[in-house]
């Protein structure tokens, strides 16, 4: 090194949605190992800029998805195509472009990353103005397109599918603007591990059909216990990991719950080390976040999705059924009909699991970090020009 100061990447992202953050990280992760005369700067757009509203609109957000989803399914939908409704509703989340603005200036970024739809729409009407002439690359964190992914002034997009890749050319965004990789997730995600050491550490009886269920931190089963209920309806006994994340009641009332359950019953908090429980099970069962879904294919893990919300949550579980990624359980019922076919019959999942480890990629991250550079460097290119 020369002693030249670093490139700035930076990476704007939110918390409304766990996924984008995630992404966020994994470019983050990846500029750190890949470019050493490269420094990412992770940015929460919503936090930084509405530092007061922040708190009541991330609980209003929360609370609103999970109590009234056919509301927040009401404006998708009605936003999903670019029309005057949704412009006038977007402007309302384009407010804070003179933050945005001043953030610019002091980091004097190469490159700005948006994994959050708003902060890409910031981004796009501040080169719009002239205010600002910096690259502007765009990764969508889900399996399907929305109208507020798509912006005049994005240089390129990253998405995780070829669907949504024929979509935005359909909806009008240049080929060469549009580059699949699949939805960037961390390194941890994508490395082998040894299962046999892992099956020790957490004391799983490897011979045992092991279920790891995700989302209940975030009213995955919706009301009530009853779902966790009906798996004691499975007759064969399995081994069950639960992960609560951060909802402390949920895990406490699970832990009284299933306490004499005749499966083997795991109840956990947040955990840091997902990875290490993807590779021990042999199913996955969660909601259909963008992010998850990918983290578990790069781990080759077979999906059973349940209670997916209206919006993006039933377009990406529509794209991995139709991929043969993943089952869908439209019932309680159905949920336990399929675990327990799955359980005395595991031909499906060895089928796809194979059809997984043919199609998805390990390298989602060094792929979208490849496209980054590009179009930073097309910039520079351009600029000097």
């Amino acid at each position: 090194m020369n002693g030249r100061e670093k490139d700035k990447y930076l990476i704007l992202s939110a918390t409304f949605g766990e996924g984008h953050k995630q992404v966020a990280n994994a470019i983050s992760e990846t500029v750190d190992y890949m470019l050493a005369d490269a420094e990412p700067i992770t940015i929460d757009v919503m936090e930084w800029i509405h530092p007061y509203l922040y708190p009541i609109s991330h609980y209003l957000y929360k609370k609103g998805i999970n109590k009234f989803p056919q509301l927040y399914s009401f404006f998708y939908r009605k936003t999903r195509v670019r029309s005057s409704f949704s412009v006038k509703l977007n402007s309302l989340f384009l407010l804070g472009m003179q933050s945005m603005l001043k953030i610019i200036q002091e980091i004097k970024p190469k490159v700005v990353v948006s994994t959050y739809p708003f902060a890409a729409g910031i981004i796009s009407k501040l080169k719009e103005q002239g205010l600002i002439d910096i690259p502007a690359v765009t990764i969508i964190t889900d399996y399907t397109d929305h109208s507020y992914w798509i912006y005049p002034y994005t240089d390129q997009y990253v998405v995780g599918s070829t669907q949504v890749r024929d979509r935005l050319i359909s909806l009008g965004v240049k080929e060469y603007k549009i580059k699949y990789t699949g939805i960037p997730v961390r390194k941890i995600f994508m490395e082998a591990l040894p299962r046999e050491l892992l099956i020790e550490k957490y004391r799983i009886k490897p011979n045992i059909f092991t279920i790891l269920i995700m989302g209940g931190g975030d009213g995955f089963f919706g009301k009530g216990l009853s779902t966790f209920r009906a798996l004691e309806l499975i007759t064969t006994p399995i081994q069950l990991i639960i992960v609560c994340g951060r909802n402390k009641k949920l895990k406490k009332q699970l832990e009284c719950e299933l306490k004499d359950s005749k499966h083997d019953v795991r109840i956990m908090g947040y955990c840091e080390n997902i990875h290490e429980l993807m590779a021990i099970s042999d199913l996955m069962i969660s909601k259909p976040g963008g992010v998850t879904t990918s983290e578990a294919l790069a781990m080759e893990l077979p999906l059973l999705i349940y209670h997916s919300l209206p919006g993006q949550e039933e377009d990406n579980a529509e794209y991995l059924f139709s991929s043969g990624y993943a089952f869908v359980a439209k019932s309680e019922k159905d949920l336990i009909e399929q675990v327990e076919n799955l359980v005395k019959d595991s031909a499906p999942l060895k089928l796809m699991k194979q059809r997984i480890k043919k199609h998805q990629s390990k390298t989602s991250s060094s792929e979208a970090l490849r496209v980054i550079v590009k179009a930073a460097n097309r910039g520079q290119t351009q600029k000097i020009g």
